[in-house]
């Protein structure tokens, strides 16, 4: 069986009603069973894993966190990540602290539709794709859209290089 677009009015999620309220165009892409590789995911969708942009959540500090959105390709330097926010120290958020603040498990995080608005870098490596797929909220349903459609949704955020490609 394979995985199939579709628009369905009951798939709405935090992510699906702040992008409609933002009059941003998308589709969403309905996973027949939850993906277990990034590979698998682009597949199913059509797509290339740089065209996946992946949103990783980073504590800085008690309570203080910051979004990456990076190609899916693609690995974050933290030597350029920790120059970035100015910070020596900072770590991957957990599981748990994941859920906690963005109210997403792991692959469904998106950075639309957040409790609480917070810090996002968009890493450069978003921008090589016209079409991109990111979290809706909710595991094994994708969003797909424009990459200037993205941009413009997020408003104003930093644009940045922090990865590397997937084997340096």
């Amino acid at each position: 069986m394979e995985a199939e677009a579709s628009h369905e009015p009951d798939a709405s999620t935090p992510v699906t009603r702040a992008l409609s309220e933002l009059g941003v165009p998308f589709r969403l892409f309905r996973h027949w069973h939850a993906p277990r590789s990034l590979a698998q995911a682009a597949q199913e969708r059509g797509q290339q894993p740089e065209q996946v942009v992946r949103s990783l959540l980073f504590r800085l500090g008690e309570g203080e966190y910051l979004m990456v959105l990076a190609a899916g390709d693609r690995q974050v330097s933290w030597p350029a990540l920790r120059r970035q926010v100015a910070r020596s120290r900072l770590t991957l958020a957990s599981e748990e602290e994941v859920l906690t603040v963005t109210g997403y498990a792991l692959g469904a995080v998106s950075p639309f539709g957040l409790p609480q608005p917070m810090r996002i870098l968009v890493d450069q490596s978003v921008l090589a794709e016209d079409e991109l797929s990111l979290g809706s909220g909710e595991r094994g349903l994708a969003v797909i859209l424009r990459r200037d459609t993205l941009l413009q949704a997020l408003g104003d955020v930093e644009i940045v290089d922090l990865t590397m490609g997937e084997n340096s």
